[in-house]
């Protein structure tokens, strides 16, 4: 066997034989350092087989393609189960499984004792291998399979602990309105098999460089791989299940949030950017409803207590930024932010589920996710405290940590995209807002856990994570804090340096410049990098003052209030805040516009067609077949004279016809 292919079979491998073992096998149920070690061991070694070959790779290798068999075929369809390692699929699996690996490793102490163990490793190690699906695919179909996986998977880990209803309906939740994202992905797929008589990427992408189809059908197709990316990557209007997501285990919502799921969008829209660069006007909404998503959930952000809460509508809003990243064209700049926000926001979950772990085992708070009932937990958990604030420095966008250098890039993008279309100086402008209340936010959340008054009762202690639990936090903290310089300069070579590795061989010339993907039609490209070098020197310090002021604005601001700052924000904000906390009622909008009048027109409509139109039809069916029966059963007298006379009429009838007919 290939040993590339390994890299997607193993987690499979792991999933089936972690199941079924542990289905058959009530002692190996027990065996819990056994499963874990084993499902990590299936995530880990890909991992350092993608190294490998990334090493190999240094930037301008060819692409490795392979194919496990062949699936289907007739007439001009040939789908086949065909993989190609590039690049951009090295890198985004250099992500999936190196923090996958990570999530497994905290999982082993996170999940010790829970009664469904095994099951939890097999489903996480199921997602590894739908994710590396998605990404690997060299075709929309294979790409789907991994696409509905995902779906699936999410699915049962939301779920998990599926005899609480609130997370057995979150699970729904998360899976019903990935349906809607799918059903576009599938018309997009009918109609680039419609028009190319191919799935393939990189004709289609050739296809769209070459203008092989019209605009109008680059529109649709960008149109409804958006509508699809909006599913999984939870931007307006489908975001609201994401939130939700946090239901699950807490490992599952850094695997989600952080590092599989809601990537699929950004790299579906990297794989086939030519598509949306042949359509300007896809990308200007794009740019418009990353930039709404992202405003609107940091401001849903402010106003929660939950911490996961809090981390969860982070997630939403940071996906508005790599949309926006897509939208201006600087598609390298997007998946350079899914990679440092994977290290950061993986760390940040994991570090709220090392919190909710402790709070949990103190046995006397209601409701061990509310930071109102922390405060100085700092004390007692110093690996978890450093990590956590780390973390948070990271999404806030100070220097020298990963997020300020994929956030500045983000920034200057939108900016320099402003040049050819006023809306994206808008939509600057709203990132920048909305990245100042990311640095307050998540301030907020990290400084009510861990500084300030202890607000726990005083006759227990929290106690710190084991090292199972710890040292994952130590290495996503690390990365997070130096993970930035990937994308600055190729100071480790360029096997790993952002740049090199996703240059033009896959991204192609019309966005082999991030940052000057969509700046001034009018003027030469010498020009606009002029422009761009020039400008930099106001943002990267107007972007440095923004990020900064609001952290220390927000820890001193808390510092000096302590929980009753809460009552001054919202003050601040007046009546909106009680819209920000309620969320913005979009799930009661929901519920009020869409599902009620759904579950009305079912309870009504739909059953009175059913009872009396349905069940008329058959019923009257069922009547009329009885009532012939009934005629003729009257005919079955058992006397053998009248069967003599009916046969004597019979024949009389046929003489008759025949003589006088």
């Amino acid at each position: 066997m290939d040993i590339y292919n390994l890299i997607i079979l193993l987690p499979l491998i792991g999933s089936a034989l972690i199941g079924l073992t542990g289905f058959l096998n009530e002692g190996f149920r027990r065996q819990e350092k056994l499963i874990g070690g084993l499902a990590a061991m299936m995530v880990a070694t890909p991992f350092a087989m993608i190294v490998m070959a990334l090493l190999q790779f240094k930037g301008d290798g060819q692409p490795i393609d392979f194919t496990l068999f062949s699936w289907m075929e007739s007439g001009d369809l040939a789908v086949h189960f065909s993989y190609r390692l590039d690049q951009l699929s090295l890198l985004m699996m250099l992500i999936v499984t190196g923090v996958g690996s990570l999530i497994h490793v905290y999982s082993i102490g996170y999940m010790h004792g829970d009664p469904g163990y095994y099951k939890f490793f097999a489903y996480l190690n199921l997602f590894i291998f739908s994710m590396n699906n998605l990404i690997m695919g060299d075709n929309m179909v294979v790409t789907f399979l991994g696409w509905e996986g995902v779906g699936v998977c999410s699915y049962l880990l939301i779920g998990f602990w599926y005899t609480d209803m609130a997370k057995s309906q979150a699970a729904q939740k998360a899976f019903v309105a990935n349906r809607i994202g799918d059903f576009a992905m599938i018309c997009a797929m009918m109609l680039v098999f419609y028009n190319l008589d191919t799935f393939n990427y990189a004709q289609i992408n050739e296809a769209a460089n070459s203008s092989a189809f019209s605009s109008t059908t680059a529109t649709w197709i960008a149109i409804l791989v958006f509508i699809a990316a909006t599913g999984k990557s939870a931007q307006i209007p489908l975001f609201v299940w994401l939130p939700d997501a946090m239901a699950g285990p807490t490992p599952v919502s850094a695997l989600i949030h952080a590092a599989t799921m809601v990537t699929s969008g950004i790299y579906l829209i990297t794989r086939i950017h030519p598509v949306f660069l042949a359509s300007p006007e896809v990308m200007v909404v794009v740019v418009v409803v990353a930039g709404l998503t992202a405003l609107i959930a940091a401001l849903i952000a402010i106003a929660q207590n939950d911490i996961k809460g809090v981390l969860a509508y982070s997630t939403v809003s940071q996906l508005g930024f790599m949309f926006m990243a897509l939208g201006a064209g600087a598609f390298t700049t997007a998946i350079f932010h899914v990679m440092t926000h994977a290290f950061f926001k993986a760390c940040l979950f994991l570090g709220s589920g090392s919190v909710i772990h402790a709070m949990e085992h103190m046995h006397t708070v209601k409701d061990p996710q509310d930071i109102r009932t922390m405060g100085g937990l700092g004390k007692y958990m110093p690996s978890t405290r450093t990590t956590f604030w780390i973390s948070t420095l990271a999404i806030s966008g100070i220097p020298i940590f990963s997020g300020f250098f994929s956030k500045d890039e983000i920034l200057s993008s939108l900016f320099f995209a402003g040049y050819s279309n006023w809306v994206y100086f808008v939509v600057w402008g709203v990132a920048v807002a909305t990245a100042a209340m990311t640095a307050f936010y998540m301030t907020r959340v990290t400084f009510l856990t861990f500084n300030g008054e202890e607000r726990f009762p005083s006759e227990k202690h929290p106690h710190e994570s084991p090292p199972l639990m710890t040292i994952p936090l130590w290495i996503l903290a690390g990365f997070a804090t130096v993970g930035g310089f990937l994308g600055l300069t190729p100071l480790i070579g360029h096997a790993f340096h952002i740049p090199h590795i996703l240059n033009d061989t896959w991204l192609g010339a019309e966005a082999a410049s991030s940052a000057e993907g969509l700046i001034l039609n009018s003027a030469s490209m010498t020009e606009a990098i002029e422009v761009h070098h020039s400008m930099e020197y106001f943002l990267i310090p107007f972007s440095i003052i923004v990020a900064v002021g609001m952290v220390y604005f927000a820890y001193s601001f808390y510092k000096r209030h302590d929980l009753e700052g809460d009552d001054k924000v919202r003050r601040f904000f007046g009546g909106m805040y009680e819209a920000m906390k309620g969320k913005f009622y979009i799930d009661e909008l929901y519920n009020a516009f869409i599902i009620r009048p759904f579950v009305w027109a079912g309870e009504h409509i739909v059953l009175w067609f059913d009872q009396n139109i349905v069940d008329g039809l058959v019923n009257g069916a069922g009547s009329v077949t009885t009532s012939v029966g009934e005629v003729f059963r009257r005919l079955q007298t058992g006397l053998v004279s009248n069967y003599l006379l009916l046969v004597s009429l019979g024949v009389l009838s046929i003489l008759t016809y025949l003589i006088f007919g």
